[in-house]
């Protein structure tokens, strides 16, 4: 095919590293063999390629998403290539101006998430106009690379993880005008954004978390579609968030810095948020009402700031909420009906570390795709609500995936996010993102909840962890607790529960967590892989409980010798000896009583009939 111009073969399972088949394709322009199995040297690859008279006319290379490795080979003969894609391989080495000198039509790079190192010399001018750079994990710090000043109509710009230390020099910004998609995540970036006056033609998305940025937020970073300040050093407060250019705002994230004062009772121009993270910051005051008029939003995390009050009857009307998080400030007040009437899409609630108070309303059990469900460290009182098995999700095996995806934007271009949640796993505190779909839990520790653990909570077996330590529950552990074979962390201590561990307990083999200390249960620890594999500790505080992990020995074990059974076993297998042992003894006897009395009939006529005869 030696007229063939255009190759796309991306996203299969090619295999090897010689394309020794392309020889003849001298009229090739665009060679596509992204997210395939091609290994072996990049360096080899290119040279068996271009060793033919393809490189005379190829534009656009896709090699992205294999496994070819070794540097960067030389391009220079390549004076026609205006795309190349060699991002998500295994590259490493140092890249030189040399390696582009000759590339004067070059107009999209990619070599992110590589292990290249970019030594380019301050003085450099590039041959090249590029609109798309994307250097992602490419190191080339610590200072801002000169030659970007240069290039001066960019829309893509990726030089995350460069390993920059520098502060924003003064040419920087001006060169962004035209920018859509900005990203300096995770580089040491110091500075403020003093004296910044930059007009975006479009409505960029800014990434640029994980820096050292200070000082306040100035207006004009609100004339963005897409905005990550995300663990920085900022301070003042949100007042940009005024600014009516922010309507095409969509997804705003603020947290861990030093922001402070109160949130504006001014949002209702903010049609267009999806997404709102504000979270471990110093705000204070209520959360303002207007927040009920943001209709399009999703997400809203407040964590860990110093809000008060109670939640805004307004936040009911904001029906696609997938995600609220308000733990650890000090709001008030009873959990609000309307949460499980009104905002029936929630798939995570986090109220914790608050001061809420009253009863868990009956309400809650509409939420039939909530995940993560947790009210821990409030004052709620009462009993736990017996309709939780109608949360559907929850009670269900599975998931519907890994992460927990957001789309918005509009028909020209749409965009997507991740949503995660910090909170206590098993003791520690733990912030779960790309896996954050498969958390299935229930936390209702410390409050000042009675009565019994319902036994409906059995029919959730979707459930992963379920901590319902630190209360004043009381009665039994619900004999069917073995149902929830998904647990991986079950918390039940510091409660009043009696009566003895059920023997189900011992067959949910997923459980890595278990802590059942000081509540009044007794009886022996049922036998099982699981239980006997915990430290003491998890029973302690039982004064009644015995036998394996526990020093203490059953009653049964002292005059018997240990048992391979639990108390619950052994009666039953005493019953069934028992049992067994009566009928055995009534036939045994039925037998002997049944041939006893043929036995002296028949020697009774025979001694008849001899003495006849």
């Amino acid at each position: 095919m030696s007229s063939l111009a255009h190759l796309y073969l991306t996203n299969n399972q090619l295999e090897g590293g010689d394309p020794h088949s392309f020889a003849r394709l001298c009229s090739l322009q665009s060679l596509y063999l992204s997210r395939n199995n091609l290994s072996g040297q990049l360096s080899k690859f290119v040279q068996i390629l271009f060793s033919t008279c393809a490189q005379n006319s190829l534009e656009e290379l896709y090699l992205s998403g294999n496994d070819l490795v070794g540097s960067l080979p030389d391009l220079t003969n390549l004076s026609s290539l205006e795309l190349l894609y060699l991002n998500n391989n295994q590259l490493s080495g140092v890249i030189s101006e040399i390696h582009f000198s000759k590339l004067s039509k070059l107009q999209y790079l990619d070599l992110s998430s590589n292990s290249l190192v970019l030594d380019i010399h301050a003085d450099w001018i590039p041959p090249f106009q590029l609109n798309y750079i994307r250097l992602g994990s490419c190191k080339m710090g610590p200072d801002f690379p000169k030659w970007l000043q240069t290039q001066k109509d960019f829309s893509y710009l990726d030089i995350s993880d460069a390993g920059i230390s520098d502060i924003f020099p003064s040419w920087f910004w001006s060169l962004c005008r035209n920018v859509r998609i900005m990203n300096l995540t995770s580089n040491q970036i110091r500075g403020t954004f003093a004296n910044l006056t930059v007009e975006f033609s479009y409505f960029p998305r800014l990434h640029l978390s994980s820096n050292k940025l200070e000082g306040p937020i100035p207006s004009v970073l609100s004339i963005t579609s897409y905005l990550d300040l995300s663990y920085n050093k900022l301070s003042g407060s949100i007042s940009f968030l005024c600014s009516s250019a922010a309507i095409y705002l969509g997804f705003l994230d603020l947290s861990r810095n030093n922001v402070s004062g109160q949130v504006l009772d001014r949002l209702t121009h903010l049609e267009n948020l999806v997404m709102l993270d504000l979270s471990y910051n110093a705000l204070s005051g209520k959360i303002p009402t207007t927040i009920g008029s943001v209709f399009r939003i999703e997400t809203l995390k407040l964590r860990s700031n110093r809000f008060v009050g109670q939640l805004p009857s307004s936040l009911k009307n904001c029906t696609s909420l997938v995600v609220i998080d308000v733990g650890d400030n000090k709001l008030s007040g009873p959990i609000p009906e309307w949460l499980g009437v009104s905002l029936k899409n929630l798939v995570i609630l986090m109220l914790s570390s608050n001061h809420f108070n009253g009863s868990l309303p009956s309400q809650l059990c509409h939420l039939t795709h909530i995940q993560i469900l947790d009210f821990s460290m409030n004052n709620i009182s009462r009993s736990i609500p017996k309709c939780l098995n109608n949360l559907t999700t929850l009670a269900q095996i599975g998931h519907s995936g890994q992460e927990i995806t957001h789309s918005f934007g509009n028909s020209n271009s749409t965009y997507q996010y991740e949503d995660d949640a910090t909170f206590i796993w098993k003791g520690r505190m733990q912030t779960y993102k790309n896996t954050l779909g498969l958390v299935k839990r229930i936390d209702l520790s410390s409050n000042r909840l009675t009565g019994e653990i319902p036994s409906e909570i059995t029919h959730l077996v979707g459930l992963v962890s379920l901590n319902l330590s630190r209360n004043q529950l009381t009665g039994q552990i619900a004999p069917k607790i073995g149902n929830l074979q998904s647990l991986d962390s079950l918390d039940l201590s510091r409660n009043h529960i009696d009566g003895r561990i059920p023997t189900s307990l011992s067959l949910i083999d997923r459980l890595s967590f278990l802590d059942l200390s000081y509540n009044n249960l007794s009886g022996k620890i049922p036998i099982g892989t699981q239980l006997q594999a915990f430290d003491p500790s998890v029973y302690a505080g039982n004064p009644q409980l015995c036998g394996p992990p526990l020093k203490k020995m059953c009653v049964d074990e002292d005059e018997r010798g240990p048992s391979g059974q639990t108390n619950f076993i052994d009666q039953e297998d005493k019953d069934e000896l028992i049992t067994l042992g009566f009928y055995i003894t009534m036939g045994i006897g039925f037998a002997v009583g049944f041939w006893g009395v043929c036995s002296t009939m028949i020697f009774s006529r025979s001694t008849h009939g001899d003495t006849h005869t």
